[in-house]
């Protein structure tokens, strides 16, 4: 099969990628930036992921720094998952989340523990 990526060329059943030059922007200004979705606050069932080392308590660790910043989690919305060696696990939880200093607050906390790898 020949090289898809010829500009116009595209496979069957797949869309076609935009790339940089099929973006307009004014010319006058600077490139077009991709923006992050808008959330509307208050947030119903806002969705953080925690990634960390395995280990005892670290569900627990997860919950008291959430509750801390998000006194009504519903420790029912938790989710646990092992990564497939075991080293890593990740911590879901969703909670009402009231504006963006609180969610920036729940991340700097938990990446502060020393066991926290990534929050999503």
């Amino acid at each position: 099969m020949r090289d898809a990526s010829i500009r116009g060329v595209r496979l069957a059943g797949h869309k076609s990628a935009t790339t940089m030059t099929d973006i307009k922007t004014d010319k006058t200004s600077a490139p077009a930036e991709v923006q992050a979705p808008k959330i509307e606050f208050p947030c119903e069932r806002y969705p953080i992921k925690v990634i960390g080392d395995a280990g005892e308590g670290f569900a627990d660790l997860v919950i008291d720094i959430v509750r801390r910043h998000a006194p009504d989690l519903d420790v029912t919305t938790l989710t646990l998952r092992d990564s497939s060696n075991g080293r890593f696990v990740s911590v879901q939880v969703a909670i009402r989340a009231t504006g963006v200093e609180q969610l920036q607050a729940i991340h700097i906390d938990l990446r502060a523990t020393g066991r926290v790898h990534m929050v999503l």
